[in-house]
């Protein structure tokens, strides 16, 4: 019998069929790539220009015109990210806009490494380790190589981690990579590799991946098997990567490997705005995008909805100076504003005096403090502001600090899930057994020798490796994961189990057990939101929830406080006032930049980025004198700002206050006018 096939016919809708008004909600540029359709398309989206909003509305016109949702990759890089643009294209359009694939590169290419476990020789209950995870491992094999006791000075675990990282995401050998960047180290460079091969053979042995090992075995996968990368890449009809300027190597080659089938890619990013390269993340691959993909077409955002016409000049001027960039003027129809400010404080002390004084100001004009930024290079240029808003009893809060899935009494109940899960791994068996007094590391490692091999891992009573007196102290672990393995409970049930199990340890351990032990409780709470307890590891791995449950209570009545960021932290974000202190040659830019004209251009995206946080008003501050062990010396301001001219910031003079004394001579008070 002959078959015919008939092709599926692709549904042609004019644009007054659509039901969202698009060229009323959208400038031309953005109609442009929301309505771009077949091909490679490359979204140079500058700061503040409306990126997220087009590629919701991008989402949503393709699944109006009738392509199927589950055939769209949005690849973003926060969870959160992903989530939020899909909840608002299904508020524009429809609830079919939630079955777009979304997520980051590491979840999705853990989705993929699930499903095709047994091709790269991993079973499917595998688990993700994070970084204090990964320093373990590394600090377990540095040890076991006796490394830890050289004569010469041996690279650290953060730095070994540092290196192995560094080769993965760059594409690099490791001799390169420590050759370049880590040279006082090379004549160890055996060494080293032997810590890199004892970490891979460790991941290996024991069934868990590190962050790196995600996106790596992916590509190997889908390049060592053209039928699983067919089979992946037809399911993405479209493909679409936000903030493509922070991808790496490898990310760049899970694109191209991803969108290889209908080759239907849009990237979305600002080349200006690329400042992690200390990540991995490479400029060179948006600046390489249309050399990589045929016939690309580029389409330029540039009227910014953010900030004043003001603010937005110096920023231009700031990217005149860069040497590797897609050319780009970013415009505004926002009213006039006024010129940002170029401040020469005297010292770092009073550069701190003024920003809290015109804090006090703006506060009596109705402006809250966490309307307002102070950004920074480095986390230690903002110690002396710290203080004075201290004295001045202004709140405030500091990007950055530990996650909630970092915190030590967190991670010693999630080492028992995943032995649960997992019970070849052997870092979290290490953290579990080391909770009982009178274990140490042999102890550990021997009961852990058993424990491979045995029959039923979870029945420590049966080990024959320890003396019987730690094996009455395990009967109740012991008793608990059987128990827990056997029993058919919620996900929210086993963390409340194995809560109640290790709240002695904890209130043993810790002389703040109290807000600990609430920690915990608000970990049973959002352990309910799991379907099962591989799923949550995957996901708090992937995703850590930002901060403790105590630090994200409520305060009835409090001030929301300013807000303290590192540059690097304040992408994405945006205040009406914003302060960058600290614009000194050799801060910002770094003095290790100067030399290398890439890491140069970098800074200069730095102080872009920082520039362009800015709504209404910008204030540049630096000190005149500076301290060092050395002694007070003059400082030079950042070579940056000597582009900006009268026309693009105002000086600001810092004078101190003269008050007139009771027996009317002329004093000084500790206030300051500009």
């Amino acid at each position: 019998m002959k078959k015919f096939i008939l092709k599926k016919e692709e549904p042609k809708i004019r644009p007054e069929d659509y039901s969202i008004p698009y060229s009323e909600l959208l400038n031309n540029e953005q109609l442009k790539a929301v309505f771009f359709d077949k091909g490679a398309a490359l979204v140079i989206a500058g700061a503040g220009t409306g990126k997220t909003r087009t590629l919701i509305y991008r989402v949503a016109r393709l699944v109006e015109s009738g392509v199927d949702p589950s055939e769209i990759l949005l690849l973003t890089f926060t969870r959160r990210a992903a989530t939020e643009m899909l909840n608002r294209a299904s508020s524009v359009l429809d609830d079919r806009c939630q079955k777009v694939k979304g997520g980051t590169f590491h979840f999705y290419c853990s989705h993929i490494l699930h499903r095709f476990a047994d091709k790269i020789g991993f079973p499917d209950n595998f688990t993700i380790i994070d970084t204090s995870d990964s320093l373990e491992v590394i600090q377990f094999v540095r040890t076991s190589l006796n490394l830890h006791k050289k004569n010469k000075r041996f690279p650290n675990k953060s730095t070994l981690l540092n290196m192995i990282s560094t080769s993965v995401n760059k594409h690099l050998d490791l001799r390169v990579v420590v050759m370049e960047e880590y040279p006082q180290f090379y004549e160890q460079i055996e060494n080293i590799e032997e810590v890199a091969k004892g970490y891979a053979e460790y991941k290996e042995k024991n069934f868990v991946m590190d962050f790196d090992d995600l996106l790596i075995k992916t590509k190997q996968l889908l390049e060592q098997h053209n039928d699983i990368r067919i089979k992946v890449a037809t399911s993405h009809k479209f493909v679409m990567v936000d903030e493509y300027q922070d991808t790496n190597q490898l990310q760049a080659d899970l694109t191209r490997l991803f969108s290889s089938v209908h080759n239907n890619i849009m990237a979305v990013g600002d080349d200006a705005q690329s400042i992690y390269s200390f990540r991995g993340a490479d400029h060179q691959n948006i600046m390489a995008f249309p050399g990589l993909f045929e016939q690309t077409y580029i389409i330029k955002l540039e009227e910014n909805y953010r900030s004043t016409p003001q603010v937005l000049v110096a920023a231009n001027n700031l990217l005149k100076q860069a040497s590797f960039k897609f050319d780009k003027e970013l415009f505004s129809s926002k009213e006039e504003g006024e010129l940002p400010a170029l401040v020469q404080a005297p010292s770092e002390h009073d550069q701190s005096r003024f920003i809290t004084q015109v804090l006090l100001q703006l506060r009596e004009q109705n402006i809250e403090l966490n309307e307002t930024a102070v950004l920074f290079r480095n986390g230690r240029d903002s110690y002396d502001l710290e203080v004075e808003l201290n004295r001045k009893n202004i709140p405030f809060v500091k990007y950055g600090g530990q996650k909630f899935t970092e915190a030590a009494h967190i991670k010693d109940v999630l080492a028992h899930v995943r032995v649960l899960v997992n019970p070849m791994d052997t870092i979290a068996w290490n953290r579990v057994l080391m909770l009982i007094d009178g274990i140490g590391p042999k102890t550990a490692q021997d009961l852990f020798e058993w424990i491979r091999l045995a029959k039923n891992p979870y029945d420590l009573g049966m080990a024959d490796v320890v003396s019987k007196s730690y094996i009455k102290q395990m009967t109740s672990l012991s008793i608990l994961l059987q128990s827990l393995k056997k029993n058919d409970l919620s996900v929210s049930e086993i963390i409340d189990e194995l809560v109640g199990y290790y709240r002695v340890f904890c209130e043993k351990r810790y002389d703040d057990y109290p807000k600990r032990l609430k920690d915990l409780e608000a970990f049973v709470n959002i352990s309910t939101g799991f379907s099962s307890l591989s799923k949550m590891l995957e996901e708090l791995a992937l995703d850590p929830i930002a901060a403790t449950a105590v630090e994200t209570e409520e305060k009835e009545k409090e001030e929301a406080p300013l807000i303290l960021s590192t540059i690097h932290s304040s992408k994405g974000l945006e205040w009406k006032h914003v302060f960058i202190i600290q614009c000194l040659d050799g801060i910002i830019p770094s003095a290790y930049s100067v030399d290398d004209p890439e890491q140069l251009d970098e800074e200069l995206r730095l102080l872009y980025v920082a520039t362009t946080r800015a709504k209404d008003m910008l204030y540049y501050t630096y000190p005149m004198l500076a301290q060092s062990v050395y002694g007070d010396y003059f400082t030079n301001p950042s070579r940056f700002l000597k582009q900006l001219d009268e026309n693009t910031a105002e000086k600001w003079q810092l004078e101190e206050e003269r008050v007139e004394s009771i027996g009317g001579s002329a004093t000084n008070e500790n206030l300051l006018n500009s």
